[in-house]
């Protein structure tokens, strides 16, 4: 995530687990679960190398984290399988981890 002066700041996703290039990777799926992209945009959006991406990419396809949604061209698109049950149970973290940060950044100002 980048602000107005220029400066990125990681999401509370990856401020909690790493910023490891398949949590980054992860939390960008997360974040825009209801789009497909192909593996090269996924890992420019990410902020990690494409070659970095395919070293771990099958395990994500295999354990059926992300699924195929159509061929454009030479290019597969994927997206988070949101039917997982493991996906689902990782959105509902990502959102209390938000929700979490939200309530302390309020209790922090009121204090």
């Amino acid at each position: 995530m980048e602000f107005e002066d220029g400066l990125k700041k990681d999401s509370i996703f990856v401020e909690v687990f790493g910023n490891s290039p398949m949590i980054k990777v992860l939390d960008f799926l997360i974040t825009f679960a209801d789009f497909d992209y192909p593996l090269t945009e996924i890992a420019k959006n990410s902020g990690i190398s494409y070659s970095t991406l395919q070293t771990f990419w099958y395990k994500l396809v295999e354990n059926k984290i992300v699924v195929k949604t159509r061929r454009v061209g030479k290019s597969d698109l994927y997206k988070l399988n949101i039917a997982n049950p493991a996906v689902k149970q990782l959105i509902k973290l990502d959102w209390n981890l938000t929700k979490g940060a939200g309530i302390e950044q309020e209790q922090g100002l009121v204090a």
